[in-house]
């Protein structure tokens, strides 16, 4: 009754966390994958679209983004169209509407736990406290990333490839070979599915589909039902690679032309195995995910996996089996769940850009490989600390002043003093991640702003572009507007303020938003015990002081 309590409590915070909104901005795809190209289209809002999504090297496909982000900015759209919602396009309701559908999704994961727990030898209500807890689930599946939906994926497969749990539970003792597989479509669909959103599903897949083919291979089925298993598979999923080449190629097609044909994923596989593409985004050694990302997102879990992997190696030396179909109950660490964790983590440990979010669909398999250790309980209190300090710092701090600076600039370029008269904002952001223009909710027929991104420019670069916003050399209006006043933003974390200082550039006003912590700029220890330590923690945003006539 207690594990119940609290998982229940815990699934209420991830909804209320969602609402909240996080402020932590974990990386610039939760946004630049979904929300920001959405709004642009759905919404007419002025967004900067990736390169993924141009028509001349299309990577992503736009069937995850219609049915997330483009559903809900839909439905705001429709509501303020009939009268019933007319401020809903806010800053607020363009964050928050895509990360609750996501939110609501992500119960897909604590069903899973429910229904596979019992048939991996744990217990239900436990798993799921340890799911629902982990700072992977309440930061990382509450945000509009292709990873979360990989995950979501993944576990409907490990649901759909296992046997029906009521099937051990009634008789554990039972063959569980002799258990019926799944629907063998529905399992063509999400492999598909699961390839198009990221074309990495396919480690992830790989040992789960393998143990379902020994399953129906090693059944008591006879020959034709096998075939049919295999037809219905092949069949879903040729039709569902045809839907959404479909979808895909319609989006990538500009209109007035013939329409070409678009296979995405093929795209994102060209890129990606290209050595000098990857180059671009960071290279990381092939051992990053076993020793640094898989410990900064499962902790302890994450090491007690290996241990379970090395006890089971050292027994098994000589005929190690990764797929055994036996009763799980009967074994101290399952070789099948040990090759679901372990097999898509050294895929994924081939190419040298290796980021944490990347293996946040292992989180499923891992819960089920260490809940029946009965190891967890002794950690209790670690894994406890561990996913609080996750949270705080991946869900509230990391970047955590973007998202507020952009609410608060937005609400300054939308007041009813900037409608009456109306200005040109123009907004210098350094030393920051990639700001997401939706959040902005400018119209694009509108040129109230102008962006300027100049990610972790050098002091020179920076004073230069400061002198020209300074100087009144930065600010464009269009002839046919009327005149309008200028203003002029640099948006920098507080550990590059002592840098913009040296520019000369004065500033009439400055606004303090915390907490913001930028590990590319990291604040000094000495400065977080000073009086400067707020300063250090926080995100500027300096209204350059210069002679305010009109254009």
């Amino acid at each position: 009754m207690m594990a119940k309590t609290l998982w229940g409590i815990l699934a209420l915070f991830r909804i209320f966390w969602c609402l909240l909104p996080q402020t932590g901005y974990l990386h610039p795809d939760e946004f630049f994958q979904s929300p920001e190209v959405m709004a642009g289209d759905i919404l007419d809002l002025q967004v900067y679209y990736p390169w993924e999504f141009l028509s001349s090297s299309p990577c992503r496909t736009v069937v995850f983004p219609l049915i997330t982000s483009g559903v809900t900015y839909w439905m705001i759209k429709s509501l303020q169209h009939l009268g019933i919602w007319s401020n809903g396009i806010n800053s607020y309701t363009l964050l928050v509407s895509p990360r609750l559908l996501l939110t609501t999704f992500s119960f897909i994961l604590d069903y899973s736990v429910y229904r596979l727990a019992p048939f991996w030898g744990g217990d239900q209500w436990n798993a799921l406290v340890l799911l629902a807890g982990s700072y992977v689930t309440l930061v990382f599946y509450t945000r509009t990333f292709t990873n979360t939906l990989e995950g979501l994926l993944f576990a409907l497969l490990l649901v759909l490839v296992s046997p029906k749990a009521a099937d051990s539970r009634t008789a554990p003792k039972a063959d569980i070979s002799q258990a019926k597989p799944a629907n063998s479509s529905l399992i063509g669909m999400i492999t598909v599915a699961g390839f198009f959103n990221r074309p990495t599903f396919l480690a992830f897949a790989l040992m789960p589909l393998l143990y379902w083919t020994v399953l129906n291979v090693t059944s008591q089925h006879s020959i034709k039902t096998i075939a049919n298993h295999i037809l219905k598979f092949v069949s879903s999923t040729a039709f569902t690679a045809m839907i959404f080449t479909a979808a895909d190629s319609l989006y990538f097609t500009s209109i007035g032309s013939e329409i070409s044909l678009h296979m995405t994923p093929f795209n994102f596989l060209r890129y990606n195995l290209n050595p000098h593409n990857l180059a671009q985004h960071g290279i990381h050694p092939r051992f990053t995910h076993f020793t640094v990302n898989g410990i900064m997102l499962f902790g302890i879990l994450h090491i007690l996996a290996i241990r379970v992997g090395l006890k089971m190696l050292k027994i098994n030396i000589h005929h190690l089996s990764w797929i055994r179909l036996h009763n799980p109950r009967l074994a101290e660490g399952n070789p099948t769940l040990l090759s679901f964790y372990f097999v898509p983590l050294a895929f994924l440990s081939l190419f040298n850009h290796q980021e944490p979010r990347f293996l946040i669909p292992l989180i499923l398999p891992l819960i089920l490989l260490i809940m029946p250790q009965d190891r967890t309980l002794k950690c209790k209190p670690v894994i406890i600390i561990f996913n609080v300090l996750g949270a705080l710092l991946f869900g509230c701090l990391h970047q955590g002043g973007l998202i507020p600076c952009l609410s608060h600039l937005e609400q300054l370029i939308h007041s009813p003093e900037s409608l009456k008269h109306p200005a040109h904002y123009t907004l210098l952001f350094a030393h920051t991640y990639m700001p997401p223009r939706f959040l902005l909710s400018i119209n694009k027929r509108d040129s109230l702003v102008e962006i300027i991104d100049m990610a972790g420019a050098e002091e020179k670069a920076l004073c230069q572009m400061l002198g020209q916003l300074a100087n009144k050399t930065a600010c464009k209006v269009r002839e046919t507007e009327k005149e309008r006043s200028c203003h002029f933003f640099v948006i920098i974390p507080g550990t590059v303020r002592t840098t913009i200082q040296k520019c000369g550039v004065l500033f009439k006003n400055e606004t303090l938003i915390f907490p913001h912590l930028t590990m590319e700029d990291p604040p000094q220890i000495s400065f977080l015990f000073s009086e400067k330590w707020r300063s250090q923690l926080g995100l500027y945003i300096l209204q350059i002081d210069r002679n305010e006539d009109s254009l």
